[in-house]
């Protein structure tokens, strides 16, 4: 007999059953529950175009250290077809949805709530940051723009993506479909990236009204690749301006040139110095050197 409420249980079915016959083995949302609520619930978010698969190891690292985690799959991801179009109809009020269905979930797993995300899952984690009393939000190379686009003028850049004919363009053009990991999609699409800085903008337009978290944390790399670590630090002024004992920013040093840090199949040597640090963020421990 479970321990969790028939609430808890209802919503949890919710999530899996997102879940269609076109979703792959690596793409569904993973869950990594004890047989009770624990102390602390955890919920991590993946990135655009990638699965829950890029979390897992870290999940199997939580879950191992006593806590129940939800890894959610994103909206139109994690398709067997890896050159799916089916990432063309994401939509802001998609990602809206799947966030605040995992945190109701993650509420009757766990006395205490985490949330983590990377990339497009970092901008949900601030997202929720700014809406649920949770105990803390760690948004790992957050996307609140792109980093050779100056963010005055990337809500202008959305919108008239949004009036053009949808396009996919390829993660790497040289390697294509054949990029790893096989866990995500090659390919983006114009409307989803666009999409998702509308939810950006609504984040950033919102930071006036402070943090509904008890602690947000920003985590960048010093050598990011592909997000505004600009658009992240004004973020920050702002955000501090209200609530400066919520807000946290953890720059990393000495690592390469990436934005994918944290995905162990592709950067193994970089996930594995990374690791100890978002395990305690997470947790809410001292952090470990680098």
């Amino acid at each position: 007999m479970s321990a969790f409420s028939e609430e808890t249980l209802a919503t949890v079915a919710r999530l899996r059953a997102r879940d269609h016959d076109r979703v792959g083995e690596a793409g569904r949302t993973k869950l990594l529950l004890h047989d009770e609520v624990r102390p602390l619930a955890v919920v991590l978010f993946h990135g655009l175009s990638a699965s829950p698969t890029q979390f897992v190891r870290f999940a199997h690292d939580l879950h191992a250290r006593g806590h129940n985690v939800v890894v959610p799959r994103l909206p139109r991801h994690g398709h067997r077809d890896r050159l799916s179009t089916a990432l063309a109809h994401l939509t802001a009020d998609d990602l809206r949805h799947v966030a605040c269905e995992s945190i109701a979930a993650a509420r009757g797993l766990g006395a205490r709530i985490a949330v983590g995300g990377f990339s497009l899952g970092g901008l949900l984690a601030t997202w929720i940051a700014q809406r649920e009393s949770i105990e803390r939000a760690v948004a790992i190379a957050p996307f609140f723009g792109v980093s050779w686009i100056p963010n005055r003028f990337m809500k202008r850049i959305a919108q008239t993506m949004l009036c053009l004919p949808n396009r996919f363009a390829w993660w790497d053009p040289i390697r294509r479909e054949r990029q790893q990991p096989e866990h995500g999609y090659p390919r983006y699409a114009t409307h989803a990236l666009a999409q998702s800085y509308l939810l950006a903008r609504e984040v950033i337009e919102a930071a006036d009204r402070g943090i509904a978290a008890q602690r947000l944390i920003f985590v960048t790399n010093a050598r990011e690749a592909a997000v505004n670590n600009r658009a992240v630090r004004r973020l920050e002024a702002r955000l501090r301006a209200s609530d400066p004992a919520r807000l946290e920013h953890v720059v990393l040093t000495g690592i390469p040139i990436s934005h994918d840090i944290i995905e162990p199949l592709r950067h193994p040597e970089i996930a594995d110095r990374v690791y100890p640090q978002l395990l305690s963020l997470i947790e809410g421990g001292t952090m470990p050197p680098a």
